[in-house]
């Protein structure tokens, strides 16, 4: 666009230059007058060289015009180079590509599954979404306290039944994207998306995927929340994931709704079907949302977290 507005400009100054100067058109048609004979003299000497091509190719001038036809083999070969570089420079490497070639080879189990149709990750959730879930959640919450309070009979939040599950409260500086995500789970995970969303009717979202060493270490503290420390949880090394749903329109994050306990229930056996661990099978605290890939043979280092998290930043690093 750029490149327009000033060919635009340039070409428009011109034309007012040759409008309101009356020197200047003299002096460029004078220039085109002196151009013209050599330009003429140039065409009319291609078209001899043309014709002499032309009858380096017949049977009478195959010996005294043996030199030219070499030159056709030159040009021929040239083409055909030319054509094979632009194909190599204008065929599209795709991130697609790019991560079906790197799953092939660090991993042909899930590049089996996907028979090599890489799938594309969805659109980050919009912020407000999950504000309005969350707070959504929260209003229940004080609710229940509430009732608490005013019930005589109940002796404990739990006598009104609070979940007993994990705490997602603290998703405001949660990571929603999906570039930090090692393809390995990656792949698997978005399969688990589609499967669940053409099998099952449910549309799924991502709440957090990368989580950094600081974040992990604070929300530990909370052991509502997580338990695990820096590097020790799968989400430090793009290995895991929470999801929600969408319904209508909205983020569902609740734990109490049955449509989305149905759906958290059918998401860990389509999860643990492509090789995933689901949290909703956990006995401490119970993370329904939750899926890591627990790949074989990984040690948890800060190393390997920044090895495997570059990984799944290849599909940027491939344009």
């Amino acid at each position: 666009m750029i490149y327009f507005i000033l060919s635009s400009f340039i070409l428009l100054s011109l034309g007012m230059l040759l409008l309101v100067s009356y020197e200047f058109r003299i002096r460029l048609i004078s220039l085109f007058m002196q151009i013209l004979p050599y330009g003429k003299n140039r065409i009319l000497a291609a078209r001899q060289v043309i014709w002499e091509f032309n009858q380096a190719a017949s049977s009478e001038k195959i010996q005294s015009h043996w030199h030219i036809q070499q030159w056709w083999i030159l040009l021929a070969a040239l083409v055909l180079f030319s054509s094979i570089v632009i194909f190599t420079l204008t065929r599209p490497i795709t991130a697609s590509t790019f991560e079906a070639n790197y799953l092939r080879e660090v991993d042909p189990q899930i590049y089996t599954l996907l028979d090599g149709q890489v799938l594309a990750p969805p659109p980050e959730v919009e912020e407000y979404l999950i504000e309005d879930a969350l707070q959504e959640e929260a209003n229940y919450y004080t609710n229940v306290v509430s009732a608490q309070t005013i019930n005589p009979l109940a002796n404990s939040v739990e006598d009104v039944h609070l979940p007993t599950t994990h705490n997602h409260t603290n998703l405001s500086t949660a990571d929603r994207k999906w570039n930090k995500i090692n393809p390995r789970y990656k792949q698997r995970l978005l399969m688990v998306f589609k499967i669940m969303r053409e099998q099952h009717g449910y549309e799924l979202v991502l709440l957090e995927g990368y989580r950094s060493p600081e974040r992990q270490n604070s929300l530990s503290v909370n052991p509502n929340t997580t338990r695990a420390k820096g590097y020790q949880s799968y989400h430090q090394f793009g290995l895991a994931a929470d999801v929600a749903f969408k319904r209508n329109g909205k983020v569902v994050i609740s734990e109490r709704d049955p449509w989305a306990i149905r759906g958290y229930e059918l998401y860990g056996q389509v999860a643990e079907s492509v090789g995933l661990t689901w949290g909703g099978r956990w006995k401490s605290i119970k993370d329904y949302g939750h899926t890591e890939y627990r790949m074989p043979g990984l040690k948890k280092t800060a190393e390997m977290a920044n090895q495997l998290i570059n990984e799944g930043q290849l599909q940027a690093a491939a344009y």
